[in-house]
């Protein structure tokens, strides 16, 4: 997880297993093309524990490491 996403996760009282669940539970809801660096960015839609819904923004590393770049609530 980027600071970024750790820090919207603190914001919105979500922890890593929330996320982890969220990604799980969830589908992809959109493909988006980083401006920067010209790479496939991932919006997924999930759901908490607790039945939240929250957005999870994740990309692949070259070696295949998943990265979440923020996450949020709806």
């Amino acid at each position: 997880m980027t600071t970024h996403a750790d820090e919207e996760a603190y914001e919105d009282r979500l922890s890593v297993l929330d996320i982890e669940n969220a990604i799980l539970t969830g589908a992809i809801v959109e493909r988006q093309r980083d401006c920067e660096t010209n790479e496939w960015k991932y919006v997924l839609r999930g759901q908490t524990f607790d039945g939240r819904d929250v957005f999870v923004v994740a990309k692949f590393g070259l070696l295949g490491s998943l990265y979440i770049l923020t996450v949020y609530e709806e």
